[in-house]
This record gives C-alpha cells, sequence and structure tokens, in this order.
C-alpha cells in the first residue's frame, strides 16, 4: 500500500519552522517511515515542475508555513492547495502573519527605498534596485513582485487546519502529523492546540493579582524581575492573558514575558485589542497627562501588541489615503 504523500514549503518567515520539523528527533524517523516526502525544497531536491504534473488532491496534506508577500509564494501557495488533500497553516507567520506582517505599517514603496536606497548599511548612489525582468544574451530572467501587503494564508488560499506557535512546539507538530496519520482530524478550521489562555498553564498563574492598577509599564532589560511573581504584577507586558496556550508556558518559564505567538484563543477577535483594553483599563491614573506617562512605557505598540497578527487583525495595516486639496 503506498505510503501517504506529504509536502513542506516555506514563504515569507525565518526558517524556524522548517527546523522544529527537525526537531522531532527520533520521531521524525517513524514520521518519515510512514509518509512520502513529495516536496520539501529547505531539505531535499524538488522542482516546480514536480508538483505541477502530480494530480490533483494527491497530496495528503501540506504543511506551510510563512506568510504571503511575493507573487512566487502566492503561487506556490494556490499550486499547493489545489495538489493537496489538506492544507495546514504551519507557525504564527503562516497563521496570522507573523513578524513580516509588521511591515504592513509600510508602504511597498517605503519598503523598497529604505532596503535599497536609505538604509544605513546601503551604498546605491545610483539608486539602482532589482527589476523584475531583463534580457541577457536571449534568456530573460525574471523574479518575483512583492504584494502591496503582507498576508496570511488563510486570506489566499482555503486553510482546513492550524498549528499555532513561533515556532510550533514539537508536540504540537507530532499530534498533527498523528492525527492526519491516524484519521482523527478535528473539525476543519480547527487550531490544533489547546484553547485555553497561555496564563493557565503558566507556572506564576498563582501570583497574578486580580486588581491592577498600572502606575507604569518597564521592559524586561530595565528591571530585575522576580523569577516567580507574574509579569503583569511587575508592571511587564505579557501576552498572555490574550494568547492561546499549549506552548507549555516556554518563555515564561525561561524568565521571558509570553509575546503572543500562539494567537488568539476563539473567544477572541483581536488578540492587541484585547489586551490593549485591558492593560489600559488598569492604569492608576485618571487624567490625561498622568496616563500618558504610563503608557510611554510601551514605545512600541504595534510591535508589542501586534507582533505576530498585524495581517489578520482589525486594523490589518496602515492606510494612506490620497491627499486632498
Amino acid at each position: 500500500m503506498p505510503k501517504p504523500k506529504v509536502a513542506f514549503y516555506w514563504c515569507a518567515s525565518c526558517g524556524g519552522c522548517e527546523e522544529t520539523v527537525v526537531d522531532l528527533a527520533e520521531d521524525i524517523l517513524g514520521v518519515v517511515e510512514k509518509v512520502d516526502i513529495v516536496f520539501w525544497p529547505v531539505a531535499m531536491d524538488f522542482k516546480y515542475k514536480d508538483i505541477e504534473a502530480m494530480p490533483d488532491q494527491s497530496i495528503v496534506a501540506t504543511l506551510l508555513n510563512g506568510a504571503v508577500r511575493s507573487t512566487e509564494q502566492e503561487e506556490m501557495a494556490r499550486l499547493l492547495r489545489r495538489k493537496s488533500q489538506f492544507m495546514i497553516a504551519y507557525g504564527a507567520c503562516a497563521i496570522s502573519g507573523g513578524i513580516p506582517g509588521l511591515a504592513n505599517q509600510f508602504s511597498r514603496e517605503q519598503i523598497l527605498k529604505f532596503n535599497y536606497e536609505d538604509a544605513p548599511s546601503v551604498v546605491n548612489e545610483k539608486k539602482v534596485r532589482p527589476q523584475l525582468k531583463f534580457s541577457d544574451n536571449g534568456r530573460e530572467p525574471t523574479l518575483p513582485s512583492l504584494h502591496n501587503v503582507v498576508r496570511s494564508l488563510d486570506q489566499v488560499v482555503d486553510v482546513d487546519y492550524y498549528v499555532p506557535g513561533c515556532p510550533p512546539t514539537p508536540k504540537l507538530t507530532k499530534a498533527a502529523v498523528t492525527a492526519l496519520l491516524e484519521g482523527t482530524l478535528p473539525p476543519k478550521g480547527s487550531v490544533i492546540a489547546p484553547d485555553i489562555a497561555l496564563c493557565d498553564e503558566c507556572p506564576r498563574k498563582a501570583t497574578k493579582p486580580t486588581d491592577l492598577s498600572f502606575t507604569e509599564f518597564r521592559r524586561p532589560h530595565q528591571v530585575l524581575m522576580d523569577s516567580e511573581r507574574c509579569f503583569l504584577a511587575q508592571g511587564v507586558v505579557c501576552m498572555g492573558p490574550a494568547t492561546r496556550g499549549g506552548c507549555e508556558a516556554a518563555c515564561t518559564r525561561g524568565g521571558m514575558p509570553c509575546t503572543g505567538c500562539f494567537g488568539p484563543t476563539s473567544r477572541v477577535r483581536d488578540q492587541g485589542l484585547k489586551i490593549m483594553s485591558s492593560l489600559c483599563a488598569n492604569v492608576a491614573g485618571k487624567e490625561e497627562k498622568e496616563i500618558g506617562a504610563v503608557l510611554a512605557g510601551i514605545p512600541d505598540p504595534v510591535g508589542t501588541f501586534y507582533r505576530y497578527g498585524l495581517a489578520k487583525s482589525l486594523l490589518r495595516g496602515k492606510v494612506s489615503l490620497p491627499a486632498t486639496g
């Protein structure tokens, strides 16, 4: 009996999700024995034409990580969707845009201009930029173009399941692959992780106060923190109350506040707004000046509250309105 075919693909992301597959350690050997990996460019030599030639839905599942930023990434997402029975958004970038999604604060022109002309490390007096196509001795090489915004995978193609994290833990990865192989997948659209807040599995949970009154916010490097006390009780922003559990509180156990990479629970529409409303409601000051002084301790609100989810937020990105005269 032929083994089920699976594919892995990497769009706009750092590559950590690819590494977590390898982090399955000896478990990956069991996976390899049970499946036929037909596409995994980062690890094996496969060609685009190999996938094109495969019958539609002949791949049982594609685990695709990374946001969709370029025309090539969109093309591959659509191709793999067509060839796969199940499309799995694997990791924070595929699910909600991730770190690449923070680029939605800027226009495409701003990004290109800074990276090729204005960055402190760039010397480009002629302001040369990569061309999408050019002719060379009869050949016409082409490059993919950037879309105006970064999108999550389900803003481009239909997604069946979501495996959260930056990157997903080996435990969740194994659970997803096992459910796939054993035919025990949950209903379509499910997030393969517990639907509980991160606080529920945090070892500091018992010290989380029921009533907070923030007089200042401090960043982790600005204070010597109590290793057992809730971060919020110490005036350090922690995304735990607005973030899905399932990571086994790896960051808080390691002495760092949650940054929100598992995204929201099913009861939260916008993760950033959820935590912002909670924090702002508990600022001690009542006058504008007092409130402003407290909130000044969060110098990068977008990077803090939407580090992984700007592309899927209600805001989604910065809108440039036409000038009116």
